[in-house]
């Protein structure tokens, strides 16, 4: 049956969305997908600093598959990050190796190099189908789950207060949503260090080139899309500098599960458990202000034992494994 592939339009819209919640219900059910008003938030914009094209696959007239592709603009910009999608019902029918004949067409076209995309293994029909279209493993990831409330509060509190005994001249600012305009520049440097700070494996990724303006960009796009952040930074109050930053993020119209975003810590100010501290104490503070929240998770290396360790004393344990597959052109 002939496959057409087509770039997406208005109309495709609500096809899109009943495939896209199929396919992630099916991959990853144990999380809630978007609701129709929260998934048309996200497609109305893109990520800062990036550009994206969309199409769609026919199968007999049917959306049957969906291809994102987004296009780093400021760094990375020989990479292309790949969103392949085929409606559970139309797989292994050829849509995706179509989607993706499309995807490196469109990559050589721009003079790309590398595409990247995820599997999970819920379905690891997804890591045979890389393999065999000639990707290689770049990153392999562990997603973890926190289940609230927590089992044992007492023991947290412990382990915080514990943490507190080594973080002498430090404090906690917390906030919801954008953050405020005089540690922009601190937090931008903090988000930079990201790709450098964090296990990457073998993906092709350079590090970020973020400012203040860049950084604000990406908040008030979170917060544009209904995935406002609750964020917990640690300021060294001699220098009234923030060095350490983690906030939690999930759709505002599903507000039983939330996504832990990176944690980061300036290098001068590591060694006082900094990181755990504004883990902690941002668990406290996202408790407070979304009480309905019943689930938080989180993705990180499978090679990054402190954070996964971090995570293990908070009560995460894990859920899933995901890979990260490149394809060099």
């Amino acid at each position: 049956m002939p496959i057409a592939i087509e770039p997406f339009a208005d109309h495709h819209g609500d096809a899109v969305y009943r495939l896209s919640r199929a396919a992630w219900e099916f991959d990853v059910p144990d999380i809630p997908f978007h609701t129709p008003a929260g998934y048309a938030a996200m497609a109305a914009t893109v990520w800062p600093a990036h550009a994206r094209e969309r199409y769609v696959a026919l199968l007999d007239g049917t959306v049957a598959g969906f291809l994102g592709l987004l296009l780093p603009l400021a760094d990375n910009v020989e990479t292309v990050d790949l969103e392949v999608l085929t409606h559970p019902e139309h797989r292994r029918h050829g849509v995706g190796r179509a989607l993706l004949d499309h995807a490196v067409e469109r990559a050589r076209a721009l003079g790309r190099k590398h595409l990247t995309g995820s599997t999970v293994d819920h379905t690891p029909a997804g890591g045979a189908f890389a393999v065999a279209m000639g990707a290689k493993v770049g990153l392999v990831e562990t997603r973890s789950r926190l289940d609230l409330p927590p089992a044992d509060q007492d023991r947290l509190d412990a382990l915080l207060a514990e943490a507190w005994q080594h973080a002498g001249g430090y404090r906690i600012e917390q906030w919801s949503g954008v953050s405020a305009e005089k540690y922009l520049v601190d937090l931008a440097y903090l988000e930079g260090r990201y790709v450098l700070d964090a296990p990457m494996g073998d993906l092709a990724a350079e590090p970020e080139k973020f400012d203040a303006e860049r950084f604000l960009a990406a908040e008030q796009h979170r917060v544009a899309i209904g995935r406002t952040p609750i964020q917990t930074g640690a300021v060294h109050e001699a220098s009234g500098r923030m060095i350490a930053l983690t906030f939690i993020a999930g759709s505002d119209d599903t507000p039983s599960q939330a996504w832990q975003n990176l944690t980061l810590v300036h290098p001068e100010h590591r060694g006082h458990r900094l990181g755990l501290i504004v883990k902690l104490e941002n668990l406290r503070y996202i408790r407070q202000l979304r009480p309905e929240l019943t689930g938080i998770d989180t993705i990180n290396a499978a090679e990054n034992e402190r954070m996964l360790a971090i995570n293990a004393a908070m009560g995460f344990r894990p859920a899933d494994s995901w890979i990260e597959w490149q394809l060099s052109l």
